[in-house]
């Protein structure tokens, strides 16, 4: 018999809010909520484990599920409106939530698929609107990588997996401190180029046609100094206009796209 949950002070409803809401209470269970249909199929693309689906058959029905529960053996349990406003986060509703097992994004566990990657460095993302920008920016690129060194937030926040459309799925994610990031790209012989002010070339004159880091930093402070200090060459876009910035993920997909440029020409 299918399980049904209509009331929100079920005890498991509750455990999911607390997974919704807090970052120690995901790492403690390593599971995360993904809502959405279009993001939990690009879940299960990317190799998640789902343990079950909490529908509102109210505004999703079960026949709409099937590439989803063809060969994956998922628990399906049907929710009450007033449970799935509880959990969703969107103000459109899809109706449909996945419990998520985590996997493991530790750098040590990192496989490149290519001896010449293009790879993105993000250090200390905080806001996880800019994570998911990123992502989704990496997407767009078809890089072969994003890495995220001292992250401020885990992966799996909602507003990241939101905010990235599920591109958080899509690419290949690792974090690390800094110096696990720097040793992991200099083993691999990964040029790095920083996006900094100071000591930097206008970033069109570099050549990412071998394999390449971009790395940048947060949009107040900058890369710090352990990463100026072991770059292969720091870059700039030039600002034409009265700022001398601008937001991270559009500045990233500025190098990244040159650096795709720049290796379609080679093909």
């Amino acid at each position: 018999m299918k399980k049904v949950i209509t009331s929100t002070q079920n005890s498991y409803i509750k455990e999911l809010v607390q997974l919704k809401e807090k970052s120690r209470t995901r790492k403690k269970n390593q599971t995360f909520l993904v809502e959405g249909l279009r993001e939990i199929i690009l879940a299960l693309k990317g190799g998640y484990i789902i343990e079950n689906l909490l529908i509102d058959t109210s505004i999703l029905k079960e026949e709409l599920l099937v590439d989803i529960l063809t060969n994956n053996d998922i628990e399906i349990i049907e929710i009450s409106s007033d449970v799935y406003k509880k959990l969703a986060l969107r103000d459109t509703t899809e109706g449909v939530i996945a419990v998520v097992k985590f996997k493991n994004l530790s750098i040590k566990e990192l496989q490149l698929t290519t001896k010449n990657p293009l790879i993105l460095v993000a250090e200390a993302p905080e806001k996880p609107g800019n994570i998911g920008a990123l992502l989704r920016t990496a997407d767009a690129a078809g890089i072969d990588a994003v890495l995220i060194a001292n992250p401020k937030t885990d992966m799996y926040n909602p507003n990241i997996i939101r905010s990235s459309v599920g591109c958080i799925f899509t690419i290949n994610i690792a974090t690390g401190t800094t110096e696990e990031i720097i040793d992991f790209l200099k083993q691999k012989n990964i040029n790095m180029y920083g996006a900094a002010l100071t000591a930097s070339v206008e970033y069109q004159t570099i050549d990412y046609t071998q394999p390449s880091a971009i790395v940048v930093g947060t949009e107040d402070t900058g890369l710090t100094n352990e990463w100026l200090k072991n770059t292969t060459k720091n870059i700039i876009i030039p600002m034409r206009g009265a700022i001398d910035s601008m937001n991270v993920s559009v500045s990233a997909a500025i190098i990244l796209f040159e650096g795709v440029r720049q290796r379609q020409l080679i093909k």
